[in-house]
């Protein structure tokens, strides 16, 4: 039954890859790092699909990544404090402080799916993303863009079965009573070589 679940986790790093590495393609969905509605693939990428809408502020091939250069001190932080605070709360699976920076009325995917979604990642997967290259890429008042390498460590817990993953994403930030609040992802996986 492992060799069963082990394969199952290949097939489908497999094919994330192979659609992620056609012609480039960005994808747009839920908060949960490119993770697409169904659980074994919520834990791993978030609701990636094949159209990126053109306000993302960024291209995601290239090694160039370009900061910003309008954003305020205080927001920059307060910015990079929520990020960090959406990667950190997902990898302690607490679903609390996840959904505490999930914006209640957010662009890329539905509020109370994500919670569903990603309650039910946290009961089978033991998921650990960690981020680097953080960078705003894109401000204004209203709306920011932060991008980030990721990789992305998947385990299921009934099984052990493990499959790692890198990409590159771009997390949309709305303000929300004052606050920064995630709004959308747009996430997309190395193609493995």
């Amino acid at each position: 039954m492992k060799l069963k679940y082990m394969t199952m986790l290949t097939m489908l790093l497999l094919l994330l890859s192979a659609c992620a590495g056609e012609e480039n393609r960005e994808g747009a969905g839920s908060v949960s790092d490119g993770e697409s509605s169904t659980t074994e693939n919520n834990a791993l990428e978030h609701g990636v699909t094949d159209q990126a809408p053109s306000e993302v502020g960024f291209n995601m091939t290239g090694n160039d990544i370009e900061a910003a250069q309008n954003v305020p001190a205080a927001e920059k932080k307060a910015l990079i404090e929520t990020f960090e605070t959406y990667l950190k709360a997902f990898n302690e699976e607490n679903l609390e402080k996840y959904m505490s920076v999930i914006a209640k009325e957010p662009e890329g995917f539905d509020y109370n799916q994500e919670e569903k979604d990603v309650k039910a990642a946290f009961e089978q997967y033991d998921v650990n993303r960690t981020a680097e290259d953080v960078t705003v890429i894109k401000y204004d008042k209203k709306q920011a863009q932060v991008f980030a390498s990721l990789t992305i460590s998947l385990e299921q817990e009934e099984t052990g079965a493990k499959v790692d993953r890198t990409g590159r994403q771009v997390t949309v930030f709305a303000k929300e009573d004052g606050n920064w609040r995630v709004s959308s992802v747009y996430f997309i996986g190395d193609v493995a070589e």
